[in-house]
Formats: C-alpha cells, structure tokens, sequence
C-alpha cells in the first residue's frame, strides 16, 4: 500500500520520481543514442511534445519530422532549438526530403479537458484529435515503420494515454457515431479519447507484434504537466473552478521534461509491447475497460467505418492497409 501511494505520487506529480521503485526509474540521461534513427512526433512544438522533441535532438536524432497544427507554434519551437542547440539541431526538424525509414512514431498532440464540441468532419473534437487524426497518421506511415523493423531494427509506437481513461463514461461501447457524439462532460469526453489511445496502442500490438516482433506499441501517461492545457485551456471548460488545475495545483505539476520521461522511455527504451505506462516508468494495469480487448477491437471497427465515411481513404486493420 505504502509503494502504490508513493507510485501515484511518482506518476503523477513533480520532483517525485525518485519514489518509485528501482526497477522502474528512468531519467532523460539515460536515452540512448539515437544516431541515424528518424522520429515522427505530433504535436512537438510545445508543452510534452516539446519536451520529446528536445530530448531526441538533445540525443542525436538523424531526422525529426514535427506535426504541428500552430505554424506560430512551430516557428517558436524551431527558433528556440536554434537558440539553445544551434542551426544544425534546428534543421534536423525541417525535413524537405522523404525517408527511407522510421523508428519512433509518438503520438501526443492531443485536445485537454474542454467542453464538448465536434470536429468539421462531424465527429466529437476529443475523438477527432485525440484518436481519429493519430490513426489516420499511422496507417499511412505503416509500411515504412513495418520496412524499418523488417531491417531488425526495433520500431517503437507511443500514444499518449492519460491515466483519466479512468473517467470514461462507465457505459462507453464504441458502437455508433451517435454514442461518440453524446456530450458526457468536458472530463468524461477527455477520458474516454485518453481510453481510447491506450485501447489503440493495445490493438496495434495484437495486429502488428506477432507478424513485426520489433514493432513495439505502447500508451503512457505523463502525469499532471505544466502546459497549456492545464494552464489555459482549462479555463474553457471551468472558467472558475478551472483555477484549481491552473493555479492551485501549480507547485506541484511537472515541467514539460518530467512530463516526457514515461514517453521517452516507451519511444527509446522499452523492451515490451502492448503496455501503458506511467512515470517514469511504471507499468500500471489501467482500468478495466483499457484491457477489454472486444471494445478495443470494437473501437478499431468502428474508426474504420467512420474514417472511410468521412474520407476518401481506404483504411482498416494493419493486414489490410495498403
């Protein structure tokens, strides 16, 4: 009892990873080097993407390709790398040519607790980003992550989960867009998309890790981080109580590093797939409803439907992407 209180801490708050057990301590000095290896990161232009992208290129990352919805973002991002890392840093995430390989694909950027909205294509806004975008992103980069493990190279796979997956609404089934589109509440809505990325992560280690054993697909959890989403976005959905994130809990949040450690880990250390875990390297179990393979395979079934609804793609499960 007395470690798992003292793992919730490590997990969750800042300057507190020093209280979880030996064999899960892991710190931004211990990535290893990543000459001549490629990442993809969404959303690394701020808050714990930043922090990835800062520790990839702080570890020799051959090419850094950043997805950014925030061009302003981005352009801050690239002009503090070429402060701080110098220009051959900087133009390492300017990437104007393609590649030929792909060995860590994080999937971060990501809509906080906000009320409930939907996206331009019609589906809710958490889903849409938190999940659909992430999917459509990966399957397109299949083929050069499934070339890449082919090589005999481990590939890894992140999605960032949260551990408030646990809020999901207690009746979610992933049937139907009009379940998706029943606004639950700004945490509910949050969760459930957080569920969501760690049931992904889960599916693509059932549809990839047996035929690409070097395909690792894991979810983590960054604990509660100082970033814009704690910071302001919170307000949106809490104009006053949104204070208690914002302000009241601001002595104890991580920076945008701590935040990335647990991420850092699954995209440069990790040995196993299929898990979720929590800093800075805890493997937790999750909720039960993280671990329900049928609404995994339920929640992949129906991305399917609704992607190819609602795109001119031809999407489905990793065997039959083309």
């Amino acid at each position: 009892m007395i470690q798992a209180a003292k793992n919730t801490i490590a997990e969750n708050l800042g300057g507190a990873h020093a209280l979880a057990p030996k064999e899960s301590q892991f710190s931004l000095d211990e990535v290893p080097d990543l000459s001549g290896k490629v990442a993809v990161i969404t959303g690394g232009s701020e808050g714990i993407g930043y922090g990835c992208t800062h520790t990839l290129l702080s570890h020799n990352i051959e090419k850094l390709f950043i997805i950014s919805k925030s061009e302003d973002i981005a352009n801050d991002a690239i002009k503090a790398i070429t402060e701080e890392m110098g220009e051959d840093k900087a133009n390492r995430v300017e990437i104007s040519e393609k590649t030929d390989r792909l060995d860590i694909l994080i999937n971060n950027a990501g809509r906080g607790i906000m009320t409930y909205q939907l996206a331009k294509n019609g589906v809710d806004l958490h889903m849409a980003t938190n999940h659909f975008g992430h999917v459509v992103l990966t399957s397109h980069l299949l083929p050069l992550l499934q070339s890449t493990a082919e090589k005999g190279d481990k590939v890894r796979l992140v999605q960032l989960g949260s551990n408030l997956h646990e809020n999901a609404p207690k009746e979610t089934q992933f049937e139907s867009l009009d379940e998706l589109n029943t606004d639950y509440g700004p945490q509910p809505q949050y969760g459930r998309s957080k569920l969501a990325a760690i049931l992904y992560a889960k599916y693509l280690d059932r549809h990839l890790n047996s035929q690409y054993p070097n395909i690792l697909s894991n979810a983590s959890h960054p604990g509660i981080v100082d970033t814009r989403q704690s910071a302001v976005h919170i307000h949106e959905a809490y104009p006053l109580g949104g204070y208690a994130m914002s302000v009241g809990l601001a002595p104890f949040k991580k920076s945008q590093f701590e935040g990335c450690v647990s991420t850092m880990y699954a995209a440069t250390k990790a040995e196993k797939s299929g898990q979720y875990i929590c800093p800075p390297a805890i493997v937790e179990q999750g909720s039960e409803k993280a671990n329900d393979v049928q609404l995994g395979e339920r929640l992949m079934d129906l991305t399917w439907k609704i992607v190819n609804q609602k795109t001119k793609l031809n999407l489905g499960p990793p065997s039959k992407v083309s």
